[in-house]
């Protein structure tokens, strides 16, 4: 049973780094973003379930990666039900949910395979755990920048 949790977690993970890729390289508009973001989004659903059942069933040596999973997806699920539902700040909100579970996803792949690459595997694991969100919170606040100048500026042009 393990094992189709873990072919599972894998391919959906996979999915997951994908289609965020490309969701972020699309124009952020209905179409080609949203239908990348869905993807993303129900992928990231599937990691989190596949996570989570691993967990439980190998709690001793697990059990942190159910907190892991859980609030890697509550980002994702913050940043999709803001778009969904638009409501004040829903951009903001969106991008931070998104980004982050996205910072969350790589960190988590690249702690389970760096240690299998020589060379890398003779650095300190910690430097994985924080090195995605060193460099991807940054980058949130320049994108989630970005957005918000332009909403002033059509704000700004629209009066």
């Amino acid at each position: 049973m393990f094992i189709l949790f873990l072919i599972t977690h894998i391919v959906s993970g996979f999915i997951c780094l994908i289609s965020g890729v490309f969701a972020m390289a699309y124009k952020k508009k209905k179409g080609k973003h949203t239908v990348a973001g869905e993807i993303y989004h129900w992928s990231y659903v599937l990691v989190f379930i596949s996570s989570i059942v691993m967990s439980l069933m190998h709690w001793e040596e697990s059990a942190y990666l159910f907190y892991i999973a859980i609030f890697s997806y509550s980002l994702a699920l913050l940043g999709y039900l803001s778009a969904k539902k638009r409501r004040k700040n829903w951009l903001s909100k969106h991008i931070g949910g998104m980004l982050g579970s996205y910072i969350g996803i790589v960190t988590a792949t690249i702690v389970v395979n760096i240690p299998k690459v020589p060379v890398l595997n003779e650095l300190p694991v910690l430097i994985f755990w924080i090195l995605p969100t060193i460099i991807g919170t940054p980058l949130i606040y320049k994108v989630g920048g970005k957005y918000k100048t332009k909403k002033v500026k059509n704000a700004l042009t629209n009066e």
